[in-house]
């Protein structure tokens, strides 16, 4: 890499970084996502001519880290970004558990747009699927939370 790209990859990282962390872990847990995200940036440094041009590039390394790290586990412990048990009639011990029985496309789709606050789109390049396919899985995966988490009430 020439040191003239380095500062443009300094600033992606700094600025990205954060956000690419925050929905690996929230999808595979502290310790895994640590290691996807770690895995992800190592392959954006080696391959940063091709990254820095791309339309969605946090999105394009979420699929290198889901793809290249150990398997998924659920969300767990006080990194999991969803509600706190203060706003929600469920403690995060039921959803995380709920999470994690979800098929993985939906609860994907429910970590990236409600837990990380990620767009339709950016989703949808994340999981290399069409926006309407994000709504689909969303809606599915939502209202099956919302059955689980009500039979257990």
């Amino acid at each position: 890499m020439s040191r003239t790209t380095q500062p443009d990859f300094v600033a992606f990282f700094r600025s990205n970084e954060p956000r690419l962390r925050q929905a690996l872990v929230a999808l595979r847990g502290p310790e895994d996502g640590r290691d996807a995200t770690a895995e992800a940036l190592t392959w954006a440094w080696e391959n940063w001519h091709r990254l820095r041009d791309m339309e969605n590039p946090v999105g394009y390394l979420y699929r290198v880290g889901h793809s290249r790290s150990r398997p998924p586990r659920p969300p767990i412990g006080p990194n999991w970004p969803g509600p706190s048990a203060a706003s929600s009639p469920q403690n995060d011990d039921e959803l995380e558990a709920a999470l994690a029985r979800l098929p993985i496309g939906q609860r994907t789709a429910v970590v990236l747009v409600h837990g990380c606050d990620w767009s339709y789109d950016e989703t949808a390049a994340a999981m290399g699927i069409s926006k309407s396919s994000v709504g689909t899985h969303l809606r599915r995966g939502l209202a099956k939370l919302r059955r689980e988490l009500e039979e257990r009430r």
